[in-house]
């Protein structure tokens, strides 16, 4: 039986927001919409995980950490799907780039307060990891500042193909009781690479699996 999966031609991108009111709009006039954001720490790789899920063209990449600091939204279906019905990708800005200049760093805590005070129940949230660097400060202040009750996560531990020695893999493997017991709101941790592809298929499948889950 032919496995279901994201259809990267389907991938359109709509609108993007840097303002709170067209948050508080779009959550308004959308409060039915089935999707996933994505959300980690600048240069953690999370352009390069979008593109490796969605497509190669969706999420534009950038050397310069800090330079995402808008809320870019896009629309995509999934293969096999006869109904072809419509969820929605949001790419978020990164966090915890200390060169972000002062009124950049107003602008993020303002629009992203909006979009998770407003966000619905039908949004997964994909918070990004670098494997190298685990749980970091701002990992953990994140993790504060969101309310779990009102959000499902999925961690992805980015860049596990920099991970040379076995001993790195069992550290950062040993570190998934304790995160998942910390962080309430969290309910998957996947390893993966967006440069390799590994673990990339089954986190494809979890997702997919969250979307069918929020038509009921």
């Amino acid at each position: 039986m032919d496995i279901q999966q994201i259809d990267r031609g389907s991938v359109k991108f709509i609108r993007a927001f840097d303002t709170v009111e067209q948050i508080q709009d779009w959550w308004a006039n959308n409060p039915m919409a089935i999707g996933c954001a994505f959300v980690g720490r600048s240069n953690v790789g999370k352009s390069s995980l979008i593109n490796s899920l969605f497509g190669s063209k969706t999420a534009k990449t950038s050397k310069t950490p800090g330079r995402t600091q808008k809320i870019n939204i896009f629309t995509f279906s999934l293969t096999k799907d006869p109904e072809h019905k419509v969820y929605y990708l949001y790419d978020l800005p990164g966090y915890g780039h200390a060169q972000v200049n002062k009124s950049m760093g107003k602008n993020w805590k303002e629009i992203m307060n909006s979009f998770f005070y407003f966000i619905n129940g039908k949004t997964l949230l994909l918070n990004l990891q670098d494997a190298r660097h685990p749980n970091q400060k701002v990992d953990q202040q994140f993790y504060q500042y969101i309310n779990p009750e009102l959000i499902d996560i999925f961690l992805v531990f980015n860049k596990i193909d920099k991970l040379k020695k076995q001993k790195e893999k069992a550290a950062l493997n040993k570190l998934k009781p304790q995160l998942l017991k910390e962080y309430k709101a969290m309910t998957q941790i996947f390893f993966a690479s967006a440069e390799s592809k590994e673990g990339v298929p089954p986190l494809e499948q979890s997702l997919i699996s969250f979307l069918h889950g929020k038509e009921l």
